[in-house]
């Protein structure tokens, strides 16, 4: 069976509905749509129509900032928010299980200006890919999202001038390639366009 997942970030997805994201989805027909960046209170996010049978959103508790959602034309088995350890209520991941596999939909702390959170990033990394190792014991996980992080030079335009800014430090690079190299995760996007 085949499944078209399409993982965006919306920038709020108030806005984006504005901007044409119901003509994306006719036009695209995705079965699963992976969210990020929200920016929405549930229960104003479900008043949203968007064709999907099953949806689920987390939103931050600070309002109208981060955010996800998983949108499904198949029902997950079940739909849990957040994962282990000490972190803001900023409504970054959420996990849907279905028979085959766990989907994972993240939004990743940014380091911010001057890297003022590089420190907590770099932590919620380190308990991010923990959490996927655990996941992984029990059937295969799919990672989407927005990583916020250039993994390669070639992942940017200009990569000399953003060496070590939020998105661009070598700390960040090491910690998204240990989610490829020790979780044995793939990036697709970078797979199929070398």
């Amino acid at each position: 069976m085949t499944c078209r997942i399409v993982s965006w970030n919306v920038n709020g997805v108030r806005s984006a509905h504005g901007k044409g994201l119901p003509e994306f989805i006719r036009s695209n027909a995705p079965d699963v749509l992976c969210l990020q960046e929200t920016k929405c209170e549930t229960a104003k996010a479900q008043a949203i129509d968007l064709g999907f049978a099953h949806t689920a959103w987390h939103e931050a508790e600070k309002k109208g900032y981060s955010g996800t959602a998983i949108l499904s034309r198949v029902a997950p088995i079940a739909v849990r928010a957040d994962f282990p350890g000490e972190h803001p209520r900023e409504g970054r991941v959420l996990t849907a299980e279905f028979k085959e596999l766990y989907l994972v939909n993240a939004y990743v702390p940014n380091s911010q200006r001057e890297l003022t959170r590089l420190s907590y990033r770099l932590g919620w990394d380190e308990d991010f890919r923990a959490y996927l190792a655990q996941l992984e014991k029990n059937k295969p996980v799919l990672v989407c999202g927005d990583f916020n992080c250039a993994h390669e030079p070639i992942d940017l335009a200009n990569p000399q001038a953003n060496r070590q800014n939020a998105g661009f430090t070598d700390e960040e690079r090491e910690s998204f390639g240990k989610l490829l190299g020790e979780n044995g995760f793939t990036d697709t996007f970078r797979a199929q366009h070398p």
